[in-house]
């Protein structure tokens, strides 16, 4: 029987060869579908995108008055027929019409990636380009074909809270 060969420091060439590429596939599977970590903010033409967090009441139904919860923004940050993406908490609020706010989740239908931003009337999803509506989450571009799921938030006079 052969003796397997080392590294010089008693681990064989076949354990350091597979520690290698588990820790290859790891950071592969990490960035492929995932948001940054939510530890920046990113700015888009026509949206306000920060890293925080959201909810809604409802699929994608008004925000309702009352009930506490964590401070996402104030309404005067979410732009009328825009939005804005709350990446640490997997959210995006839009504000489809004056004072109307809607939350969804911020994770694309198509394949799990983060949406990256609002404009346009959209949420955009930069992994392979789905659209969906600001008003309802429904998809209205590229390879998505269910509507982005409601989050829950309230709307407490000038503040967005998660629910």
């Amino acid at each position: 029987m052969t003796q397997p060969e080392t590294t010089g420091w008693g681990t064989t060439r076949r354990a350091v060869v597979s520690a290698a590429g588990a820790a290859g596939l790891a950071v592969a599977l990490t960035a492929c579908g995932k948001d940054d970590g939510g530890s920046g903010d990113s700015q888009s033409a026509g949206s306000a995108q920060e890293s925080a967090g959201a909810g809604e009441s409802g699929a994608g139904g008004d925000a309702s008055a009352g009930g506490g919860g964590m401070e996402l923004a104030k309404t005067s940050q979410i732009p009328e027929g825009g939005g804005m993406v709350f990446k640490n908490h997997k959210v995006v609020v839009t504000q489809p019409s004056a004072g109307q706010f809607k939350a969804f989740s911020s994770i694309c239908t198509h394949q799990g990636c983060s949406v990256g931003d609002v404009s346009d009337g959209t949420i955009n999803c930069p992994c392979h380009q789905s659209k969906f509506d600001i008003s309802d989450g429904s998809p209205k571009g590229g390879p998505a074909t269910k509507a982005l799921p409601g989050a829950k938030i309230t709307v407490e006079g000038t503040s967005i809270k998660m629910v």
